[in-house]
């Protein structure tokens, strides 16, 4: 029997005839916490600080390898893929409950997660039980076995689980982000129905280089031949790098305000709302009017544009969808670790911005957004990005600043900040060994109306939802 997708009624792309490892003997792993504990074994280069970007370390042949043993359960889904710098997993979310709401089952893989490691394999908007990860991880310990010498790294083996498991669930369509950069990433095997990029900014100096040409360049790695791709509004120089790539691989491209794809934006305030953003996008095929931005800030009234733009795509493709239904999605859509307030008293924000363009739009829509007297600053951040561009943003809106160290391997000293952030803003600050002790000192520093903001990096907001939210804690993370 072929199966046929739920609304488009197409048949899905043609099977690999890849031999599959078929594992028969004894299951390896018994319980849920030996599993986990084999997976947390391999190669992660998310907790390594110096880590070499070629096609060595960051190899697509050996993630094809890996697949072609497990049947190329990629092959059977389809999806759609997102890059760029920041807003990835906004869109991402925006766009699979858009989807959802139409009726459909989406997949939708994130990362990094902020608190256990189920976040980044969600379904429908549930995250992966237990049991189905241990299933999928005794399925797949014999393929990754068989590639011992050249063995899957922990982005890897956790990709090909979220394709394993779209694949079980017959998901009508899987959201896919990339990890690092785009041409050497893990999720770059899959030939999507329709790419989006969204905002480029430096990051990951050490691995993707410190200019935006370059990065963009990396980005744009995820182009394929005839493949629609949609992106945001650029520096000249980074749109010009994906113009010519697009060019250059056939894909055709568009972008969000220009001729084809009309985009506007507008902060207002309500009663029932309060301060918020709404936005217009127009196509050939689509009219999205007024429609509510349900996360705070300008860059996400952008990622929302794009994620509208990836939807209407779908939708010329022979997806059927609603506009009304996507918007009563959009609404429902929650972020953690985007502009959450964890505690009221005092008042407490976590938000992982870890780049300078992060920052610069994360203060803006605080300003914007949030009222407040005076704002304490818990920062903490990884030795691989762009520190002084961060410091230099932060000396905007903060009244205060405490430094801390979180619990990444690759976290910079909380002295070693302070002595940046004093040479770049000529302001005093002050530093704390643990996110523990950087809360006392900001506790004593506010009054009811000011506002405590921990930021930076993803381990660090990680650890202060643990700390006020304990309930959300799961053997995973």
């Amino acid at each position: 029997m072929t199966r046929t997708t739920k609304k488009t009624g197409k048949k899905p792309e043609a099977r690999s005839s890849s031999k599959v490892v078929s594992v028969k003997a004894k299951k390896p792993f018994t319980n849920y916490r030996q599993a986990i504990a084999y997976l947390f074994e391999k190669t992660d280069y998310e907790k390594e600080e110096h880590v070499r970007y070629n096609v060595t370390t960051f190899s697509l042949d050996r993630m094809r390898n890996l697949l072609s043993l497990l049947g190329d359960p990629h092959a059977k889904i389809s999806t759609v893929h997102i890059a760029g710098t920041k807003g990835k997993g906004s869109t991402a979310t925006m766009l699979a409950k858009m989807l959802e709401s139409n009726g459909y089952t989406v997949g939708l893989y994130t990362s990094p997660h902020l608190v256990h490691l189920h976040e980044r394999i969600v379904v429908n908007s549930e995250m992966i039980s237990e049991a189905e990860m241990l299933g999928l991880m005794n399925r797949i310990y014999a393929p990754v076995e068989k590639l011992s010498d050249d063995p899957p790294t922990f982005f890897e083996i956790f990709t090909a689980l979220a394709f394993m498991y779209f694949a079980d669930r017959k998901v009508d369509i899987a959201v896919i982000e990339t990890g690092l950069g785009g041409r050497l990433d893990s999720t770059n095997v899959i030939t999507p129905k329709v790419v989006g990029i969204t905002s480029l900014s430096i990051d990951h100096k050490l691995q993707l280089g410190d200019t935006l040409d370059r990065i963009a360049m990396e980005k744009a790695g995820v182009f394929k031949k005839g493949v629609p791709t949609i992106t945001v509004q650029q520096e000249p120089i980074a749109m010009s790098v994906l113009k010519e790539q697009a060019i250059a691989v056939k894909a055709p491209l568009s972008v969000t305000g220009s001729s084809d794809i009309d985009f506007s934006y507008r902060f207002e305030t309500s009663r029932e709302h309060g301060p918020h953003t709404r936005i217009c996008l127009t196509t050939a095929t689509s009219k999205f009017e007024h429609i509510r931005v349900p996360l705070h800030g300008k860059h996400q009234a952008i990622n929302c544009g794009l994620a509208l733009a990836l939807l209407d795509r779908l939708k010329s493709s022979g997806y059927n969808i609603d506009i009304d239904k996507a918007a009563d999605g959009l609404h429902g859509v929650t972020l953690a670790g985007r502009m959450e307030m964890i505690c009221e008293d005092p008042r407490i924000m976590i938000d992982g911005a870890h780049n300078a363009a992060s920052v610069r739009a994360l203060i803006h829509a605080i300003g914007q957004n949030i009222p407040y007297d005076s704002m304490v600053v818990i920062f903490g951040c990884n030795a691989d990005k762009d520190i002084p561009g961060m410091l230099t943003e932060l000396q905007y809106g903060a009244d205060k600043v405490i430094f801390t160290r979180s619990s990444s391997m690759k976290a910079v000293s909380p002295q070693d900040l302070a002595d940046m952030y004093t040479d770049i803003c000529g302001k005093m600050c002050q530093t704390a060994s643990s996110l523990g002790e950087a809360l006392q000192l900001a506790r004593s520093a506010v009054g009811r109306e000011d506002l405590i903001l921990i930021t930076g990096s993803f381990y660090l907001i990680g650890q202060a939802k643990i700390r006020f939210q304990p309930s959300v804690t799961l053997a995973a993370s």
